[in-house]
């Protein structure tokens, strides 16, 4: 296979064993521990010698090179990134029965295109506590269904979308059956020494390639999995360097705006460059030199122009499908691309040999914000943001061109070496 097959390859089935945060996180974790990075517990002291390491906390992963030689002003190079992305989440007591069917109460998470769940087989998956406090991952096969209403019943359907957060999105699961317990099912999956759990719905479909020449692919969470993955290999197969520290920081919760303890708002990477820091015996001083030295790129999906809506997007800058990678830059910093972020990016790919494309908002729609503005304003580390382009972000399943992919993966290595 092509470079480019092998990453797309590689990435389905990343997808597939990442349907949530948490097996994102975790998926990310055992890929670095199996090449030799140390797992530690942000319980324990850390190591100060060089080696690589990665902690976990929920669904955020953040994991780093200490090169032989770093001192107390050593700065970093970190690719931002994060596990999350809109869809549903199970509320507690989910068992519901209507009309002879059982089905589960769930509630909007982020800021999914509603309309592309519907109809679609449908994963349960995430995290479990049990009574002794141990957490465990699961996952089920298709399981669940928002079922569409026959257009026979609702002659409208096709000129408005209609939907009721409440009333419409109660996904289906099995027939009310007066001898079966209700929920019976959900105690199966999450194990009889369960407590609590953190569930969400998953598409159960496999990533796909499509189009005329093989040449997109289509997959669920590619917003934001494409930049996990890609930075997770440019971690796992940048050269060493002596000169800087790469880290890999994939947060959680940038769909609800980041502000938690495992979100780009949040403490953990700020805590995590503390440690590394004083480890090295870094003063506050040197802490502050260091991070100046630094540079983050914040690696977030973007948007093509979508060819049947070509007016929502700015008239000159106009991303294609093929085209390279994104550097996203907004005078409202929405992005917080500046200048000299743009010339790093730019020497960036150029030394990848990957072409890259600016992207910008259309003035009238503001579009969205991403951890880059976040977690610079917390860090006080020089960012750009950047990502793949993508078509039909936020629906169930995303398009990305494949050449685009593999040229994310060339830019974010590039960046690390």
């Amino acid at each position: 296979m092509s470079r480019t097959d092998t990453i797309v390859s590689d990435f389905s089935d990343f997808v597939l064993e990442a349907p949530t945060a948490f097996h994102a996180a975790a998926a990310v974790r055992d890929t670095l521990a199996s090449s030799g990075f140390r797992v530690l517990s942000e319980l324990d002291d850390w190591p100060t010698e060089p080696g690589r390491y990665v902690v976990v906390r929920d669904g955020a992963v953040v994991a780093w090179r200490i090169p032989e030689g770093a001192s107390s002003t050593t700065p970093f190079r970190i690719i931002g990134a994060h596990t999350d992305s809109p869809g549903f989440r199970l509320k507690p007591n989910p068992s519901m029965r209507s009309v002879g069917w059982e089905q589960l109460s769930v509630e909007v998470y982020g800021g999914p295109i509603l309309s592309t769940w519907f109809d679609r087989d449908l994963r349960i998956a995430g995290r479990v506590v049990d009574a002794d406090g141990g957490e465990r991952l699961v996952a089920t096969g298709a399981v669940a269904r928002i079922a569409n209403l026959a257009i026979h019943l609702d002659r409208g359907a096709n000129d408005s979308n209609g939907i009721d957060r409440q009333r419409h999105l109660i996904p289906i699961v099995a027939t009310d059956n007066s001898e079966r317990e209700a929920g019976a099912w959900l105690a199966d999956i999450v194990g009889r020494s369960a407590v609590s759990w953190d569930l969400s719905l998953a598409d159960s479909q496999r990533p796909c390639r499509v189009g005329a020449y093989d040449e997109f692919l289509a997959a669920t969470r590619m917003d934001n999995l494409t930049s996990v993955h890609a930075g997770l290999h440019a971690l796992l197969h940048a050269e060493p360097s002596t000169s800087h520290i790469p880290i890999l920081a994939a947060f959680d919760h940038e769909e609800i705006g980041s502000a938690t303890p495992s979100g780009a708002q949040g403490p953990m990477l700020e805590e995590i460059l503390q440690r590394i820091q004083s480890g090295l015996g870094a003063s506050a001083s040197d802490m502050a030199r260091a991070r100046r030295a630094s540079w983050m790129v914040s690696s977030d999906a973007g948007h093509l122009v979508h060819p049947n809506y070509a007016e929502k997007h700015d008239p000159t800058n106009q991303p294609r499908p093929g085209g390279g990678p994104l550097l996203k830059i907004s005078a409202n910093q929405r992005y917080v691309t500046g200048a000299p972020g743009a010339a790093l990016w730019e020497s960036v790919c150029r030394r990848a040999g990957i072409a890259y494309q600016s992207f910008v908002n259309h003035n009238g729609v503001p579009g969205g914000s991403t951890i880059g503005p976040l977690a610079s304003t917390r860090l006080g580390i020089p960012t750009v943001d950047v990502g793949v382009g993508l078509l039909s972000m936020h629906s169930i399943r995303e398009l990305v061109h494949i050449d685009d992919l593999a040229a994310l993966h060339a830019a974010l290595r590039a960046f690390l070496d």
